[in-house]
């Protein structure tokens, strides 16, 4: 049987050490699923949060094959906690799973230079314009597939101005790159960072990123920042965070 867990602290120790902030959004129900193998003392768990399912604990196939009825998508990134883990998600989807490398970046409060990020804001070219994201703009947001994941893990504009953040540059009125909030914890939130294709290495998302780093700094908030590939990697660390390690995942399609 697998059962939903509303109180956090009763999975809390399976994911001891794990630095995720999808998982502590989960743990700490602000945002997302805990789901385990038990109510109150459980040896397994998987935390999920939009395209993202974290499985720790004792490996569990009942949990492997669990599809939440909310989940509407039919993709999802796994990340096991171990290698028996892996292998039970990779037997169980077979040719439905990819392995893959993403890269994780080290979460230091410290690392950031403003005078630097202010200077990637304000070096836009006059073309371009920077704005916080409001109503209208979450709107925005929503209509096209390239920036949903903008805003797409709060469901109402409500939700999102409560406890997103995120920043988007226009240009003649039309939203060309964003840095937003893909979730949020207590402290701070993990940054989602897209750019429409025709508009892409001209700098628009550091300055974006940028913006969004700054705000959340006014606010007291960390932003997170979990890297998919090498050049996420390289934004990261122009804008001050510092590379700690690669590590497995698992992308499942026709989940």
């Amino acid at each position: 049987m697998v059962y939903e867990i509303t109180d956090g602290k009763l999975a809390a120790t399976l994911f001891n050490g794990w630095e995720e902030t999808l998982i502590w959004s989960c743990l700490q129900g602000v945002m997302g699923k805990i789901y385990a193998d038990g109510h109150t003392n459980p040896a397994a768990a998987m935390a999920v949060l939009g395209d993202f399912t974290f499985f720790a604990g004792k490996p569990n196939i009942e949990l492997v094959s669990y599809k939440p009825e909310w989940c509407m998508q039919d993709f999802m990134i796994m990340v096991p906690q171990n290698e028996a883990w892996k292998n039970v998600i990779l037997d169980f989807y077979g040719n439905r799973a990819k392995l893959v490398s993403r890269y994780a970046i080290k979460k230091g409060p410290a690392v950031f230079d403003k005078a630097i990020l202010e200077k990637a804001v304000s070096s836009l070219p006059g073309e371009y314009e920077i704005r916080m994201i409001d109503e209208p703009l979450y709107q925005m947001c929503k209509s096209e597939s390239w920036s949903t994941d903008l805003v797409s893990q709060f469901p109402y504009y409500e939700m999102y101005h409560r406890l997103g953040l995120g920043a988007v540059i226009l240009k003649n009125q039309t939203i060309v790159s964003g840095a937003s909030s893909y979730s949020r914890y207590h402290d701070g939130i993990e940054i989602e960072i897209d750019t429409r294709k025709e508009y892409r290495r001209k700098g628009l998302a550091y300055a974006c990123g940028a913006k969004l780093i700054l705000e959340c700094l006014k606010r007291d908030l960390y932003p997170s920042w979990d890297a998919q590939n090498l050049w996420s990697v390289s934004l990261a660390e122009k804008l001050g965070y510092h590379y700690s390690h690669s590590y497995e995942a698992i992308e499942i399609y026709g989940y």
